[in-house]
């Protein structure tokens, strides 16, 4: 998984200085080069969200939180599923942060005294398993606003429970597009990733 989470760290820093090339930048009247174009301003920042999402602990934190959240339907209200699943993605995220670390950690080989191998080990850990956070940030502000009143908590519930097979299908979309598949085949890539995730998070609704 180290090395999975090594390649799209990389990834995603040659995504963030070379996304603006793949969109054309605007041109003035007379042919030259002008202002870049709003596409080409918003092109870096989502390649970055979408590299930052296509991870292993990302993506496993996207069938975790809507996981937690389809079982939150038996709390009465939506700061109850709020604070029921933060405090069950972060305990979940502890248990990857601490595997990792003991999996992580430096033999005597290493020189370092064993204090200093083991807090190099957390941080390693705690960096390549954050992106699992990362799929708390939309359900999680939806049910907030609920919670504050903004939004009908009904309606905030089901976008927060949803929002995670919409960014199943964005990643597969993504993938085919990628590989510069056709519409036909970007369509059936995120419906079927989404359908697979949809399964996956049923299960594991079951499961918790």
């Amino acid at each position: 998984m180290q090395d999975d989470e090594t390649t799209d760290t990389t990834d995603t820093t040659r995504a963030a200085t070379g996304a603006a090339a793949d969109v054309p930048s605007a041109r003035s009247r007379n042919g030259r080069p002008g202002a870049p174009t709003v596409p080409a301003a918003v092109a870096r920042p989502a390649l970055l969200v979408l590299r930052a999402a296509r991870t292993e602990s990302a993506i496993y934190g996207v069938v975790l939180v809507s996981a937690l959240i389809a079982v939150g339907w038996e709390d009465d209200t939506d700061l109850e599923v709020l604070l029921f699943t933060l405090g069950a993605t972060g305990v979940f995220w502890l248990a990857h942060v601490y595997a990792g670390t003991i999996a992580r950690e430096e033999g005597p080989e290493s020189g370092r005294p064993r204090w200093r191998a083991i807090l190099a080990a957390a941080r390693r850990s705690a960096v390549d398993s954050s992106r699992m956070l990362l799929a708390m940030v939309l359900p999680t502000a939806f049910l907030g606003m609920a919670a504050l009143g903004w939004i009908d908590e009904y309606v905030a519930y089901y976008i927060a429970l949803w929002v995670g097979v919409l960014v199943l299908a964005v990643i597969g979309w993504w993938t085919a597009a990628r590989r510069g598949g056709p519409w036909g085949w970007r369509i059936l890539s995120a419906l079927v990733t989404a359908s697979l995730g949809l399964l996956v998070i049923w299960l594991s609704s079951l499961v918790h």
